[in-house]
Protein backbone atom coordinates (compact mmCIF):
# COMPACT_ATOMS: atom_id res chain seq x y z
CA UNK A 1 0.00 0.00 0.00
CA UNK A 2 1.24 3.44 -0.95
CA UNK A 3 2.39 5.74 1.36
CA UNK A 4 0.04 9.20 1.81
CA UNK A 5 1.08 12.64 1.56
CA UNK A 6 3.11 13.99 4.22
CA UNK A 7 0.68 16.37 6.32
CA UNK A 8 3.86 18.76 6.79
CA UNK A 9 4.21 19.11 3.29
CA UNK A 10 1.32 20.65 2.50
CA UNK A 11 1.52 24.22 0.94
CA UNK A 12 -0.97 26.55 2.50
CA UNK A 13 -4.28 26.20 3.37
CA UNK A 14 -4.03 26.69 6.84
CA UNK A 15 -7.26 27.01 7.98
CA UNK A 16 -8.04 23.97 6.84
CA UNK A 17 -4.91 21.64 8.35
CA UNK A 18 -5.46 23.69 12.01
CA UNK A 19 -9.25 23.06 11.27
CA UNK A 20 -8.64 18.76 10.92
CA UNK A 21 -6.01 19.27 13.71
CA UNK A 22 -8.63 20.79 16.03
CA UNK A 23 -11.03 17.93 15.34
CA UNK A 24 -8.58 15.28 16.52
CA UNK A 25 -8.08 16.44 19.38
CA UNK A 26 -11.04 16.38 20.67
CA UNK A 27 -13.76 14.72 18.04
CA UNK A 28 -16.84 15.77 19.93
CA UNK A 29 -16.07 19.01 18.08
CA UNK A 30 -18.53 17.16 15.41
CA UNK A 31 -15.76 16.70 12.14
CA UNK A 32 -14.95 18.87 9.32
CA UNK A 33 -16.59 20.58 6.26
CA UNK A 34 -14.26 21.35 3.24
CA UNK A 35 -15.46 23.42 0.48
CA UNK A 36 -13.64 24.84 -2.27
CA UNK A 37 -12.64 23.73 -5.56
CA UNK A 38 -11.15 20.63 -6.91
CA UNK A 39 -7.68 19.87 -6.80
CA UNK A 40 -7.29 21.99 -3.63
CA UNK A 41 -5.80 19.11 -1.40
CA UNK A 42 -8.77 18.16 0.30
CA UNK A 43 -8.56 14.84 0.49
CA UNK A 44 -5.24 14.36 0.56
CA UNK A 45 -5.07 16.28 3.75
CA UNK A 46 -7.36 13.64 5.53
CA UNK A 47 -5.49 11.11 4.64
CA UNK A 48 -2.05 12.68 5.29
CA UNK A 49 -3.69 13.48 8.99
CA UNK A 50 -4.43 9.55 9.65
CA UNK A 51 -1.29 8.44 8.60
CA UNK A 52 -0.02 11.07 11.04
CA UNK A 53 -1.79 9.59 13.92
CA UNK A 54 -0.12 7.14 16.08
CA UNK A 55 -1.45 3.56 15.25
CA UNK A 56 -4.74 2.50 17.79
CA UNK A 57 -4.77 -0.56 19.79
CA UNK A 58 -7.60 -2.89 18.96
CA UNK A 59 -9.05 -6.64 19.95
CA UNK A 60 -7.39 -9.01 17.39
CA UNK A 61 -9.66 -10.18 15.15
CA UNK A 62 -12.89 -7.72 15.82
CA UNK A 63 -14.08 -6.53 12.98
CA UNK A 64 -15.18 -3.33 14.62
CA UNK A 65 -12.15 -2.07 15.95
CA UNK A 66 -13.22 -2.30 19.21
CA UNK A 67 -10.46 -1.03 21.99
CA UNK A 68 -9.58 -3.32 24.75
CA UNK A 69 -10.10 -1.13 27.33
CA UNK A 70 -13.60 -0.51 25.86
CA UNK A 71 -16.56 -0.89 28.04
CA UNK A 72 -17.91 -4.66 26.71
CA UNK A 73 -21.71 -3.30 26.45
CA UNK A 74 -20.66 -0.68 23.67
CA UNK A 75 -19.22 -3.63 22.13
CA UNK A 76 -21.10 -6.09 18.97
CA UNK A 77 -22.74 -8.75 19.69
CA UNK A 78 -19.97 -10.97 17.53
CA UNK A 79 -17.08 -8.91 19.78
CA UNK A 80 -14.82 -11.04 22.18
CA UNK A 81 -15.74 -8.14 24.66
CA UNK A 82 -18.98 -8.80 24.70
CA UNK A 83 -18.58 -12.84 25.34
CA UNK A 84 -17.28 -12.27 28.57
CA UNK A 85 -13.80 -12.46 27.96
CA UNK A 86 -11.78 -10.08 30.42
CA UNK A 87 -9.47 -7.19 28.88
CA UNK A 88 -6.05 -9.01 30.29
CA UNK A 89 -7.45 -12.08 27.93
CA UNK A 90 -7.86 -10.21 25.39
CA UNK A 91 -4.91 -10.24 22.36
CA UNK A 92 -4.74 -6.68 20.74
CA UNK A 93 -3.07 -5.14 18.19
CA UNK A 94 -1.52 -1.77 17.08
CA UNK A 95 -3.17 -0.53 13.40
CA UNK A 96 -3.59 2.33 11.61
CA UNK A 97 -5.99 4.81 12.11
CA UNK A 98 -8.93 3.71 9.44
CA UNK A 99 -9.89 6.53 6.48
CA UNK A 100 -13.29 5.13 4.77
CA UNK A 101 -14.72 6.47 1.99
CA UNK A 102 -18.42 6.65 1.64
CA UNK A 103 -18.92 6.67 -2.20
CA UNK A 104 -22.12 8.89 -3.40
CA UNK A 105 -23.41 5.70 -5.07
CA UNK A 106 -23.21 3.13 -1.67
CA UNK A 107 -26.22 1.41 -1.03
CA UNK A 108 -27.47 1.71 2.94
CA UNK A 109 -27.00 -2.10 3.55
CA UNK A 110 -23.03 -1.06 2.32
CA UNK A 111 -23.12 1.38 4.84
CA UNK A 112 -24.59 -0.04 7.68
CA UNK A 113 -24.11 -3.42 7.07
CA UNK A 114 -26.40 -6.06 6.12
CA UNK A 115 -26.70 -10.19 6.52
CA UNK A 116 -23.98 -11.90 4.96
CA UNK A 117 -25.37 -13.94 2.09
CA UNK A 118 -22.45 -16.47 1.53
CA UNK A 119 -22.49 -17.83 5.21
CA UNK A 120 -25.83 -17.71 4.97
CA UNK A 121 -26.47 -19.83 1.78
CA UNK A 122 -23.28 -22.11 2.36
CA UNK A 123 -23.17 -23.06 6.14
CA UNK A 124 -27.14 -21.70 6.89
CA UNK A 125 -25.92 -19.61 9.51
CA UNK A 126 -27.50 -15.94 10.03
CA UNK A 127 -24.48 -13.84 10.37
CA UNK A 128 -23.91 -9.85 10.07
CA UNK A 129 -21.15 -8.20 7.70
CA UNK A 130 -20.39 -5.03 8.74
CA UNK A 131 -20.76 -2.15 6.80
CA UNK A 132 -18.83 1.55 5.95
CA UNK A 133 -19.76 3.01 9.32
CA UNK A 134 -18.20 -0.18 11.17
CA UNK A 135 -15.10 0.07 9.40
CA UNK A 136 -14.94 3.37 9.87
CA UNK A 137 -15.04 3.50 14.01
CA UNK A 138 -12.41 5.28 16.03
CA UNK A 139 -11.11 6.45 12.76
CA UNK A 140 -12.72 9.01 10.02
CA UNK A 141 -15.31 8.74 7.59
CA UNK A 142 -14.35 10.40 4.66
CA UNK A 143 -17.08 11.46 1.92
CA UNK A 144 -16.39 13.41 -0.94
CA UNK A 145 -19.15 15.38 -2.85
CA UNK A 146 -21.17 15.44 0.34
CA UNK A 147 -23.11 18.14 -0.78
CA UNK A 148 -24.46 15.72 -3.76
CA UNK A 149 -25.36 12.68 -1.56
CA UNK A 150 -28.66 11.05 -0.90
CA UNK A 151 -31.12 11.93 1.52
CA UNK A 152 -31.69 8.47 2.65
CA UNK A 153 -28.26 7.95 3.63
CA UNK A 154 -28.04 11.76 4.90
CA UNK A 155 -30.64 10.74 7.57
CA UNK A 156 -28.71 7.77 8.31
CA UNK A 157 -25.54 9.89 9.17
CA UNK A 158 -27.77 11.76 11.39
CA UNK A 159 -28.83 9.18 13.40
CA UNK A 160 -25.09 7.53 14.18
CA UNK A 161 -23.96 11.09 14.80
CA UNK A 162 -25.83 11.47 16.87
CA UNK A 163 -26.01 8.41 19.52
CA UNK A 164 -22.96 7.09 18.66
CA UNK A 165 -23.92 3.92 18.08
CA UNK A 166 -25.26 2.36 14.65
CA UNK A 167 -28.13 -0.09 14.80
CA UNK A 168 -29.48 -2.62 12.18
CA UNK A 169 -32.32 -4.31 12.82
CA UNK A 170 -33.53 -6.50 9.07
CA UNK A 171 -34.01 -10.05 7.56
CA UNK A 172 -34.29 -11.39 11.11
CA UNK A 173 -30.95 -9.96 12.69
CA UNK A 174 -31.35 -7.11 15.47
CA UNK A 175 -27.09 -5.78 15.67
CA UNK A 176 -25.84 -2.94 17.82
CA UNK A 177 -21.89 -1.76 17.20
CA UNK A 178 -20.27 1.59 18.47
CA UNK A 179 -19.58 3.76 15.13
CA UNK A 180 -17.78 6.66 16.64
CA UNK A 181 -15.23 8.68 14.18
CA UNK A 182 -14.69 12.14 12.63
CA UNK A 183 -16.61 13.06 9.75
CA UNK A 184 -14.88 14.99 7.13
CA UNK A 185 -16.90 16.16 3.73
CA UNK A 186 -15.94 17.89 1.00
CA UNK A 187 -17.12 19.60 -1.86
CA UNK A 188 -17.62 22.58 -4.43
CA UNK A 189 -20.66 24.86 -3.55
CA UNK A 190 -21.26 25.33 -7.19
CA UNK A 191 -22.32 22.02 -7.04
CA UNK A 192 -25.51 22.37 -4.82
CA UNK A 193 -26.07 23.18 -1.05
CA UNK A 194 -26.00 20.84 1.55
CA UNK A 195 -28.88 20.00 3.74
CA UNK A 196 -29.61 22.21 6.56
CA UNK A 197 -29.52 19.42 9.10
CA UNK A 198 -26.46 17.93 7.82
CA UNK A 199 -24.54 20.84 7.67
CA UNK A 200 -25.06 22.12 11.60
CA UNK A 201 -23.95 18.35 12.61
CA UNK A 202 -20.47 19.44 11.36
CA UNK A 203 -18.34 21.28 13.94
CA UNK A 204 -16.20 22.94 11.72
CA UNK A 205 -16.84 24.89 8.29
CA UNK A 206 -13.64 25.81 6.22
CA UNK A 207 -13.22 27.25 2.85
CA UNK A 208 -10.11 25.87 0.48
CA UNK A 209 -9.14 27.94 -2.66
CA UNK A 210 -6.79 27.63 -5.45
CA UNK A 211 -3.63 29.56 -4.25
CA UNK A 212 -3.50 32.95 -6.03
CA UNK A 213 0.26 33.80 -5.87
CA UNK A 214 2.74 32.23 -7.97
CA UNK A 215 5.19 31.10 -5.78
CA UNK A 216 3.09 29.20 -3.60
CA UNK A 217 1.79 27.45 -7.32
CA UNK A 218 5.10 26.82 -8.03
CA UNK A 219 5.59 25.08 -5.01
CA UNK A 220 2.59 23.04 -4.68
CA UNK A 221 3.75 21.81 -8.33
CA UNK A 222 7.39 20.91 -6.95
CA UNK A 223 6.32 19.22 -4.28
CA UNK A 224 3.96 17.07 -5.68
CA UNK A 225 5.67 15.93 -8.67
CA UNK A 226 8.78 15.32 -6.15
CA UNK A 227 6.34 12.91 -4.47
CA UNK A 228 5.06 11.21 -7.36
CA UNK A 229 8.66 10.55 -8.67
CA UNK A 230 11.22 10.04 -5.45
CA UNK A 231 8.43 8.94 -3.00
CA UNK A 232 10.67 7.37 -0.55
CA UNK A 233 13.35 10.34 -0.70
CA UNK A 234 10.15 13.10 -0.44
CA UNK A 235 8.68 10.64 2.71
CA UNK A 236 12.64 10.41 4.19
CA UNK A 237 12.60 14.83 3.82
CA UNK A 238 9.83 15.35 5.50
CA UNK A 239 9.73 12.46 8.46
CA UNK A 240 11.12 14.44 11.05
CA UNK A 241 8.15 17.09 10.62
CA UNK A 242 5.57 15.02 10.49
CA UNK A 243 7.31 12.90 13.99
CA UNK A 244 7.06 16.78 15.76
CA UNK A 245 3.70 17.24 14.88
CA UNK A 246 2.87 13.38 15.85
CA UNK A 247 4.09 14.34 19.36
CA UNK A 248 2.30 17.28 19.58
CA UNK A 249 -0.95 16.10 19.02
CA UNK A 250 -0.71 13.74 21.07
CA UNK A 251 0.51 16.15 24.43
CA UNK A 252 -2.51 17.80 23.31
CA UNK A 253 -4.85 15.17 23.69
CA UNK A 254 -3.56 14.17 26.76
CA UNK A 255 -3.85 18.02 28.26
CA UNK A 256 -6.99 18.80 26.91
CA UNK A 257 -9.26 18.00 29.64
CA UNK A 258 -6.78 20.25 32.01
CA UNK A 259 -7.22 23.73 29.74
CA UNK A 260 -8.87 26.48 31.56
CA UNK A 261 -12.05 28.15 30.44
CA UNK A 262 -12.48 31.96 32.16
CA UNK A 263 -16.35 32.77 32.60
CA UNK A 264 -14.89 35.70 30.84
CA UNK A 265 -14.31 33.62 27.49
CA UNK A 266 -17.90 31.98 28.05
CA UNK A 267 -19.91 35.72 27.77
CA UNK A 268 -17.89 36.47 24.64
CA UNK A 269 -18.50 33.69 22.78
CA UNK A 270 -22.08 33.83 23.83
CA UNK A 271 -22.23 37.49 22.92
CA UNK A 272 -21.06 36.87 19.36
CA UNK A 273 -23.35 34.24 18.87
CA UNK A 274 -26.47 36.67 19.69
CA UNK A 275 -25.07 39.18 17.71
CA UNK A 276 -24.66 36.99 14.65
CA UNK A 277 -28.23 35.26 15.49
CA UNK A 278 -27.02 31.66 15.51
CA UNK A 279 -29.56 29.16 16.05
CA UNK A 280 -29.75 27.10 19.40
CA UNK A 281 -26.78 26.68 21.54
CA UNK A 282 -23.74 24.58 19.00
CA UNK A 283 -22.34 27.08 17.78
CA UNK A 284 -21.19 28.46 21.48
CA UNK A 285 -20.38 24.63 22.48
CA UNK A 286 -18.24 24.12 19.30
CA UNK A 287 -16.27 27.85 19.37
CA UNK A 288 -15.44 26.75 23.04
CA UNK A 289 -14.55 23.02 22.18
CA UNK A 290 -12.28 24.39 19.02
CA UNK A 291 -10.80 26.60 20.94
CA UNK A 292 -9.60 24.78 24.06
CA UNK A 293 -8.42 22.00 21.33
CA UNK A 294 -6.46 25.12 20.06
CA UNK A 295 -5.16 26.23 23.55
CA UNK A 296 -3.81 22.22 24.21
CA UNK A 297 -2.46 22.10 20.75
CA UNK A 298 -0.21 25.68 21.46
CA UNK A 299 0.82 24.36 25.18
CA UNK A 300 -1.70 27.20 26.46
CA UNK A 301 -3.12 26.77 30.28
CA UNK A 302 -6.42 27.96 29.52
CA UNK A 303 -7.63 29.46 26.32
CA UNK A 304 -7.95 33.37 25.54
CA UNK A 305 -9.52 35.43 23.53
CA UNK A 306 -6.58 34.91 20.22
CA UNK A 307 -7.94 31.01 19.83
CA UNK A 308 -11.59 32.10 20.21
CA UNK A 309 -11.02 34.35 17.33
CA UNK A 310 -9.17 32.11 15.56
CA UNK A 311 -11.47 29.66 15.75
CA UNK A 312 -14.53 31.66 15.31
CA UNK A 313 -15.48 31.56 11.28
CA UNK A 314 -14.55 28.35 10.87
CA UNK A 315 -17.08 27.35 14.16
CA UNK A 316 -19.72 30.06 13.47
CA UNK A 317 -19.68 30.74 9.72
CA UNK A 318 -22.30 27.76 8.32
CA UNK A 319 -24.69 28.59 11.03
CA UNK A 320 -25.87 32.12 9.71
CA UNK A 321 -29.03 32.59 8.65
CA UNK A 322 -29.30 33.97 5.48
CA UNK A 323 -30.08 37.99 5.57
CA UNK A 324 -31.79 39.24 2.36
CA UNK A 325 -30.67 42.84 3.80
CA UNK A 326 -27.10 41.85 4.06
CA UNK A 327 -25.26 40.92 0.85
CA UNK A 328 -21.97 40.50 2.49
CA UNK A 329 -20.48 36.76 2.77
CA UNK A 330 -21.15 34.79 6.08
CA UNK A 331 -17.17 34.75 6.37
CA UNK A 332 -17.23 38.78 6.51
CA UNK A 333 -20.52 38.91 9.11
CA UNK A 334 -18.43 36.56 11.55
CA UNK A 335 -15.39 38.93 10.89
CA UNK A 336 -17.34 41.86 11.36
CA UNK A 337 -19.13 40.42 14.62
CA UNK A 338 -15.48 39.80 16.13
CA UNK A 339 -14.37 43.30 15.35
CA UNK A 340 -17.20 44.39 17.24
CA UNK A 341 -17.02 41.80 20.53
CA UNK A 342 -13.49 41.35 20.83
CA UNK A 343 -11.93 44.87 19.07
CA UNK A 344 -8.62 45.35 17.31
Amino acid sequence: MAEPYPFSAIVEQEEMKLALLIAVIDPSIGGVLVFGHRGTGKSTAVRALAALLPKMQVVAGCRYHCDPQADPRACADDCSLRRGRKPAELKSKAVPVPVVDLPLGATEDRVVGALDLERALTAGVKAFEPGLLALAHRGFLYIDEVNLLEDHLIDLLLDVAASGENVVEREGLSVRHAARFVLIGSGNPEEGELRPQLLDRFGLSVDVTTPEDLASRVEVVRRRDDFERHAAAFLAKWKRKDGQLRRKLTAARQRLDDIQVPDGALERVAELCMKLGTDGLRGELTMIRAARALAALEGAKSLNDDHLRRVAPAALRHRLRRDPLDEAGSGVRVERALQEVFGT
